[in-house]
């Protein structure tokens, strides 16, 4: 039974997508494995429902309308989608169409019941699922009715959640086309859902199973809740039975009703333990085929299990590869580097050949594996320590995945896992990670930086004149070599030793001052201003820019025009003091544009390239910042430092043995004074490089596009860097998977990654342990002290950013292209970040009160909504 109009279940696979949909497909594909049944049936094609809607013209109109509809007019979306269902359903079927139908009911069965599911060519598969998104029919009895819920299934190809959802995933609705499923009735005992890992953790080794009984829509439609079952290593570890007071019957003659449960069967298990384990058994039978975890709908008749749909779960984050069947515990490497958006290949895989630290690749971000660290008790509590101190979210999750009782691997070699945790941001190293108790390290001479500096900026001129003129395998060659290089700069156990300086001397003052003066805060105010931040440097510059463009009121208005247009520089000279602000702006971006945010993935724009996205920044130093700020914010910075220092010190000599405690936090305080501004450099170092990098790999795209090998220069960020090496050499490129990798990267945009994730699949973000703050407040980490109350700016996008005097930056995470902003800011309030992240650094160079960390910020606090922020205390209150 296969032709163009209607084909067998048996005669289908999993490449039939776009003839029979994804469901169609997936049963299809079932069929064919061994030990497991699907109820038979066949597939109306997608020809038959193009064949039907062809002589529709209102299809095809409302199909345009639906293009030129903006996405977030749900009105118009409303309306049309609602004309569009009313077409399709309201079509008749050719008669060629008619025949094939009919006669394929007939030899199935006839006047029986049938279940009659949408399978649409976009649902179902890998990265997409539209579950709940479209209709299905039961007990659907005899030929006539197959064919009136056949066309109510494509009219739902139109349902406005099924249009809604085509857009939120990016698919063109002019694309899709619905397929139907039709299949004998399988009257079940007990029927249910069954996802073969942890819906809510993500892990894959446990088997989640929900029952109940009669027909499996009571649980789909809500109507009961149902027993769970939880299956792990071929046994029942957990089981709920509810009181399961309504069942969902077939109806003779044709349709459901829902029933009552007999009261003395309501509390009884839907199933048996047995029957839950064979049931898992199933499940990873059907996982096999498709290679992923799955949502299976089944149906139990006696002890025999029946597979009624299977869908990928494209909710869980995906896991790092390894094949060592050992279990590993990953740290993310974007919540140590502020930047957990997903990443293209090509970002992937130069951070990950410019890092020095091996990483893991999943879900389009990457992560450490500390599982070495973890499994060697010598070394855990350092690390434990070490990543405590920056982000207690992430200790906590680290702390959940050790307590979770599967094991870790036997202890290795400290060569064999990450040196230390000064590296799981493959940034920077360290030494063994301190202890709380650790005497901090000795003295560092100051004039390291500066060397270490000059050393960075003389091996960037090298890389700047050496790469010049490149292409080709030449270039790939000479890159390889430059990445040694970038690593050699950055392993400079120098660099290691400041760096280590001035986060200890910190975490010394913040010990020993809490101890002996009960002063948790002076750190902050001690931190002012040091000398040598380039990141907090580069804030205050463009407040400097601001005051040359502020006496010139055409310059002003004209950038108020740009828009999206970069060529704007070439236009300011027109304009009085524009070739003054024109030269203002390109000072700037020669020192700072190579910065630009998600800047740590090189198929990212840099400000160099999209200096539209300061204007914004600009226009409101202009108006909400008097002239000179820069200059005068640090020296108040600066002098606020110098008193605290005195302060503190008189203090300390006031107490038993006062003068020891003295000159010991005095030299810390000049070791923070003289190493903290050193820790944004190496990152400043390597977003240097990354543009130098870029600008010629981009050259390199440049030249494949004019050869026709690619069509367009971004197509290479689809590309790892070994595969464009390829591509250059060869001048041949898989165009399908440029296509794939894209829609990938889609699909990982959706994902939210976790803090630490196992192999098992089980994510874990960490939870605040306290008690100490007001009902209803939003509890963070305090990295900057001060209370402010003001108006909240939820801010998803720099450029976007509008922030007025007294405002509190709210947003997700911020890495140094955010610095700008922070000089407009009252306080700061962040999802993501740590004590020793950017975001906290610059907050306290600054003086600005901050509190990162706070778990859903952007959804809990409202755009314009009153908040207090305790910078001090680690907490945001919501005012109204």
């Amino acid at each position: 039974m296969t032709g163009r109009y209607v084909t067998a279940l048996r005669d289908i696979d999993r490449t039939a997508v776009a003839t029979v949909g994804g469901k169609g497909a997936n049963l299809g594909a079932l069929a064919r494995v061994d030990g497991v049944r699907v109820p038979e049936g066949f597939c109306v094609t997608t020809d038959a429902f193009r064949q039907a809607v062809a002589g529709a013209p209102a299809v095809a109109d409302g199909l345009r309308r639906l293009a030129r509809t903006d996405p977030d007019d749900r009105e118009t979306i409303r309306t049309v989608a609602a004309g569009l269902r009313r077409a399709v359903e309201g079509v008749a079927l050719p008669a060629d169409v008619a025949d094939a139908l009919t006669g394929a009911v007939e030899r199935l069965g006839g006047e029986v019941g049938y279940a009659v599911r949408s399978s649409a060519t976009a649902e179902d598969l890998p990265t997409t699922s539209f579950a709940g998104q479209h209709d299905t029919y039961l007990n659907v009895v005899g030929p006539a009715e197959v064919g009136a819920h056949v066309r109510r299934c494509w009219a739902s190809l139109f349902s406005e959640r099924a249009v809604t959802y085509r857009r939120r995933h990016g698919v063109d609705d002019r694309t899709v086309a619905m397929a139907v499923v039709v299949q004998r009735m399988v009257i079940p005992d007990a029927a249910g859902i069954m996802f073969t890992a942890d819906p809510v953790t993500g892990n894959r080794t446990t088997v989640s199973l929900e029952a109940g009984f009669g027909l499996g829509e009571a649980l789909v439609a809500g109507l009961v809740n149902p027993d769970v079952f939880t299956v792990r290593g071929g046994r029942v570890i957990a089981r709920t039975v509810a009181d399961k007071r309504r069942a969902v019957l077939p109806v003779p003659g044709g349709g459901t009703r829902e029933r009552d449960v007999d009261p003395a069967r309501r509390e009884q298990p839907a199933l048996t333990d047995d029957q839950a384990v064979r049931l898992a058994r199933l499940g990873r039978l059907v996982e096999a085929e498709f290679g992923c975890p799955q949502d299976v709908e089944w149906a139990l008749v006696g002890d025999d299990a029946y597979v009624l749909q299977s869908r990928p779960i494209t909710t869980l984050f995906p896991v790092p590869a390894v094949s060592d069947g050992a279990r590993h515990v990953y740290l993310s490497v974007g919540h140590q580097q502020m930047m957990t958006d997903a990443m293209k290949p090509l970002g992937l895989s130069m951070w990950r050949l410019t890092a020095m630290t091996p990483m893991h690749e999943a879900g389009g971000r990457l992560f450490v594996d500390a599982t070495p660290l973890l499994a060697d008790p010598a070394r855990r509590a350092g690390l434990l320590e070490m990543i405590g101190r920056s982000d207690p979210l992430a200790r906590d999750a680290l702390q959940a995945a050790l307590e979770r009782g599967d094991g870790l691997p036997a202890g290795t070699p400290p060569s064999a896992g990450p040196p230390s945790a000064g590296t799981t941001t493959g940034t920077t190293t360290a030494g063994p990670p301190p202890t709380r108790d650790a005497a901090p390290a000795p003295d560092a001479d100051p004039a390291v930086v500066a060397e270490l500096v000059e050393r960075s900026r003389a091996s960037l001129a090298a890389l700047r004149r050496d790469i010049r003129g490149r292409s080709g395998p030449a270039l790939f060659d000479f890159l390889d070599e430059a990445f040694e290089e970038h690593r050699r700069v950055l392993t400079d156990p120098r660099s290691a030793r400041v760096l280590m300086a001035g986060m200890e001397a910190a975490w010394w003052l913040t010990d020993r001052l809490g101890e002996w003066l009960g002063e948790r805060s002076a750190v902050d105010a001690l931190t002012l201003s040091v000398p040598g931040n380039v990141t907090a440097e580069m804030g205050l510059a463009l407040l400097d820019v601001a005051d040359v463009i502020r006496p010139y009121p055409e310059v002003v208005a004209f950038l108020g025009t740009v828009g999206d247009d970069d060529g704007f520089l070439a236009e300011l000279p027109a304009r009085p003091g524009g070739e003054r602000a024109r030269a203002a702006v390109a000072d700037f971006l020669d020192r700072y544009g190579m910065r630009g945010a998600g800047e740590i993935d090189i198929t990212r724009p840099r400000w160099c390239e999209r200096p539209t996205t300061l204007v914004p920044l600009i226009l409101d130093h202009v108006r909400n910042v008097a002239p000179g700020a820069a200059a005068r914010r640090y020296a108040q910075g600066r002098e606020t430092a110098e008193r605290t220092a005195r302060e503190v010190l008189a203090r300390l000599r006031a107490l038993p043995d006062g003068d020891r405690r003295a000159d010991e936090a005095r030299r810390m305080i000049d070791r923070v004074r003289a190493f903290t501004g050193y820790r944004e450099y190496p990152k400043y170092d390597i977003v240097c490089r990354y543009l130098v990098y870029r600008q010629a790999l981009l050259g390199e795209a440049d030249r494949l596009v004019r050869a026709g090998v690619l069509g367009d220069r971004e197509d290479v960020f689809y590309l790892t860097f070994e595969e464009f090496r390829a591509v250059a050499a060869t001048h041949r490129v898989d165009h399908g998977l440029i296509h794939r990798r894209r829609e990938e990267f889609r699909t990982h945009q959706a994902l939210t990654p976790p803090r630490v994730l196992t192999s098992d699949g089980e994510r874990f973000d960490g939870a605040y342990r306290r008690d100490d703050v007001p009902d209803g407040a939003l509890v963070g980490l305090a990295v900057s002290s001060g209370v402010v109350q003001g108006r909240a700016r939820v801010v998803t996008d720099l450029a976007r950013a509008a922030l007025e005097p007294g405002d509190i930056l709210v947003t997700a995470c911020t890495d140094p292209s955010w610095t700008p902003l922070f000089v407009a800011a009252a306080a700061l309030v962040t999802e993501i970040g740590g004590r020793m992240t950017h975001g906290a650094v610059i907050a306290r160079e600054y003086g600005l009160p901050a509190v990162v960390g706070v778990t859903g910020a952007t959804r809990l606090i409202r755009d314009g909504q009153r908040i207090r922020v305790h910078g001090g205390d680690g907490y945001v209150e919501l005012l109204g």
